[in-house]
């Protein structure tokens, strides 16, 4: 992991820089790995919540030999295009193709959002079924360059973050398509770790604003344990 006096926590955000991709993304294996063999060791399961993304799609590749007991782990998604199912834009499609397809989870225990109902039924859907999950294991997110997370994005941060509910249907995103569904800031909160991996130039804006202390999505996911972000170097400097 990386090296303790690179880490500064401000306001329950821990920031750990890496100066390669490499050894971001060897962090961030080893954290998933250690997650899921403790929830499993103390709880006999594991609930975790995935994202898409560049970054992600690496990491689900280089899981696929994890030492770990994939019929114990559980899968969520943090948010979702309205999409068709199976579409390549999809968020639980990538993970299928870079990991959930190649390992021994059982397929009732992959819990795509569905979006192809569209935004409003598919979040009625999803909050079905999140009904009785309880605090994630591990909830892994992303950062935009707009400063967005999940699908809470900061043309309407208050409107959605002050949401009633889990799950959020989203109509006007400010990239296509404009509905999606999205797990609620609360609700991507409640989680015993949570994990941010931050990397590319384009995002060196919003990792400003949100160390500077302002407003933006991500800085709206606020677990009692606090946040991990794994960051390039570059952009903390």
């Amino acid at each position: 992991m990386s090296d303790p006096s690179n880490r500064a926590e401000v306001g329950g955000v821990r920031w750990h820089p890496f100066t390669t991709s490499d050894a971001l993304l060897t962090d961030a294996r080893d954290r998933v790995i250690a997650a899921a063999n403790d929830a499993i060791s103390s709880r006999e399961r594991f609930v975790v919540v995935l994202s898409g993304g560049n970054t992600p799609r690496a990491l689900y590749r280089s899981l696929r030999d994890a030492d770990t007991d994939w019929t114990r782990w559980h899968v969520y998604y943090g948010d979702e295009r309205c999409v068709p199912a199976n579409d390549i834009d999809r968020n639980s499609t990538m993970a299928a193709e870079t990991l959930l397809d190649a390992v021994a989870i059982p397929p009732e225990q992959c819990h795509a959002i569905p979006g192809e109902l569209g935004a409003d039924a598919a979040a009625r859907a999803y909050s079905e079924i999140l009904r009785d999950v309880g605090t994630f294991d591990l909830v892994l997110l992303g950062l935009g360059e707009d400063g967005h997370t999940a699908s809470l994005f900061p043309h309407a941060t208050e409107r959605l973050v002050g949401a009633r509910g889990e799950v959020i249907a989203v109509s006007d995103a400010p990239k296509p398509p404009a509905e999606r569904v999205s797990l609620s800031a609360s609700r991507l909160s409640d989680a015993r770790v949570v994990l941010f991996l931050v990397s590319g130039e384009s995002k060196r804006d919003a990792v400003r604003r949100w160390r500077d202390g302002e407003d933006i999505p991500a800085a709206t996911i606020l677990p009692d344990a606090g946040v991990d972000v794994l960051v390039d170097a570059a952009l903390v400097e």
